[in-house]
């Protein structure tokens, strides 16, 4: 069983004379454990089939199965508990600008429900640490960098070990230094415990650490390339 399989998928924005289909007979299987990244020019569906495939927008038409579950006529407790298993990233932190660091990822493991709290709590801080800011953890957002929020919002969607992460343009805000260990990090998770990750990005500079790149125009998929 694949973790993601897309058959058939078709989307539209808008209603009437105004509707606009933004993808096209997307068909495509992901692997476990891979790290797959999805390219393209702004406007060519990537974020669009990124949320589709993360129950974040409903399915309209074609097959969305994720984990073995089917997504188009799923109902809302369905949708839910497959957010769960999953962790997100966004371009847009995201994050409670009253809530420190820790704090911050701290309510991933509380809204699943992960662990006592004393686990709770040194996972916390081991993410934070691995994310580099063991020196951090007790800022508020507002006494952090973008780049810091940005590591902030990737603890938080790691901590909980999730099956799948979908990210959205995740190193945007991150220098080298930063973007690229932290992407080696998601590819380890694969090859450590399964994690299957699927990264929307416009950073070349991370390309070369992935197992796959889908490459979508006009919210078709144009090329597949398997690297690894």
């Amino acid at each position: 069983m694949f973790p993601i399989e897309v058959t058939a998928l078709n989307h539209w924005f808008g209603e009437g004379e105004a509707r606009k289909q933004a993808i096209f007979d997307v068909n495509l299987t992901i692997d476990q454990g891979s790290l797959t990244i999805l390219v393209g020019p702004s406007g060519s569906g990537k974020t669009t089939l990124l949320t589709l495939m993360g129950c974040l927008r409903d399915v309209q038409d074609g097959s969305v199965r994720l984990l073995g579950t089917e997504l188009h006529g799923a109902g809302m407790s369905v949708l839910e508990a497959m957010r769960r298993r999953l962790g997100f990233i966004f371009q847009a932190h995201n994050l409670h600008e009253s809530l420190t660091a820790r704090q911050n990822v701290l309510t991933s493991l509380q809204v699943h429900g992960r662990g006592n709290p004393a686990r709770q709590a040194a996972a916390v801080e081991h993410m934070l640490g691995l994310v580099g800011l063991a020196d951090r953890i007790d800022y508020l957002p507002g006494n952090l960098s973008g780049g810091q929020k940005q590591r902030v919002a990737i603890a938080r969607a790691l901590v909980s070990n999730p099956d799948i992460i979908f990210a959205d343009e995740p190193t945007a805000a991150l220098d080298k230094e930063t973007a690229i260990p932290i992407v080696r990090m998601l590819k380890e998770l694969g090859q450590s415990r399964g994690t299957t990750t699927v990264m929307v990005t416009h950073d070349n500079r991370v390309l070369e650490l992935a197992d796959r790149i889908v490459t979508l125009e006009d919210g078709r998929i144009v090329k597949d390339e398997r690297l690894r």
